[in-house]
């Protein structure tokens, strides 16, 4: 078919323009998220040809950039005028061990505020808007697995981690996973149509579009549970991994006696809270251990526990190994992976 009877159908209005910022080692799937959306939107069909939206991969400099996962995406334009887009969305990625942005990204996200660019953050992406000053009297997003970093590193700042994005003026944050698409199919729906955006969650196999305010996920077990009252209790829990609740405070702020929220615990989850806390603290510090090269110390306050003995003492206890013993068998385990895949 005639490329030219395809353009006929599009309506001659200004398309949305998006610039996307790329942190060191960030996350590939809320790019690759946020960027399908809007491509399926863009045009009809399968021809992916910038039409009804338009994007751009901005940079300081032409380095590819690496992704958390690994694989590195080529920047596709430099810091260009930031009036040229709509929106300029940063997307974060590794938060403890990642690099940070530059100099010359920070600046470049300042001069867009002072245009009066609304700027997005997706991921850990409010974490660097909000180190680079840039969410003084803004209202943020953040993963319940980031929540309570973001509220110790920066203690001023509205935070929440109850839904999937926020919109405050002209700041976006969105939490990740898929709740990237979602924002993304709102941005469509204001600038493109409501058909457009349904459409291109639809292709991603994805629900209609949700509206900001829906619940994130939680951890897994949080779905297990039914009673509203263990669950605000389960939330409370995993927000303050880092620095665990006691029994009272979370029954205080549950508004239930100490001996009822244990006897709900008992009923949803067949553990106390306490029981609850140490499980999910240990979860954690097993994943750490896995999965970064964090000192067994830093893991150990990072989990909520006072001294390394009782933690280790706790841990072989729930998997069989010391945390020691797992980092060396994991690091077995790489060893082997890597000549094998030589």
């Amino acid at each position: 078919m005639n490329q030219s009877v395809h353009t006929d159908h599009y309506p001659p209005q200004k398309p949305l323009s998006v610039g996307f910022i790329l942190a060191p080692e960030f996350t590939l799937s809320a790019f690759s998220n946020f960027v399908d959306v809007l491509r399926l939107a863009a045009d009809e069909g399968d021809f992916s040809r910038q039409i009804r939206c338009k994007w751009k991969i901005l940079s300081h400099d032409s380095r590819p950039i690496l992704s958390s996962s690994g694989l590195e995406v080529i920047p596709t334009a430099g810091l260009e005028d930031p009036q040229h887009f709509d929106y300029i969305v940063v997307v974060g990625g590794l938060l403890h061990a990642g690099k940070k942005i530059s100099p010359q990204i920070s600046a470049y996200l300042k001069q867009a505020d002072e245009a009066g660019v609304t700027l997005v953050g997706v991921c850990t992406g409010s974490f660097i808007l909000a180190r680079a000053g840039l969410m003084h009297g803004y209202h943020s997003c953040v993963s319940w697995f980031h929540y309570h970093h973001f509220e110790q590193e920066f203690p001023k700042h509205p935070v929440s981690s109850d839904e999937l994005f926020n919109i405050d003026g002209k700041r976006m944050t969105c939490a990740g996973g898929a709740g990237v698409m979602h924002l993304a199919a709102h941005l469509i729906e204001k600038h493109c149509g409501k058909f457009e955006a349904a459409q291109a969650l639809r292709i991603m196999l994805e629900e209609m579009p949700l509206p900001a305010s829906t619940p994130q996920p939680h951890a897994v077990i949080t779905d297990k549970v039914y009673n509203r009252s263990v669950r605000k209790a389960v939330q409370l829990i995993e927000r303050n991994i880092s620095n665990p609740l006691s029994v009272d405070d979370i029954a205080q702020k549950v508004n239930v006696s100490i001996r009822h929220l244990e006897r709900l615990f008992h009923a949803e989850l067949g553990m106390t809270p306490r029981s609850y806390s140490a499980k999910l603290r240990l979860d954690h510090a097993r994943h750490l251990i896995l999965n970064t090269d964090h000192r067994i110390s830093f893991i150990v306050f990072e989990c909520g526990f006072v001294d390394c003995s009782h933690f280790s003492r706790r841990f072989k206890l729930e998997f069989g190994l010391t945390p020691t013993e797992m980092r060396i068998k994991r690091g077995t385990i790489k060893k082997f992976q890597q000549k094998a895949a030589a």
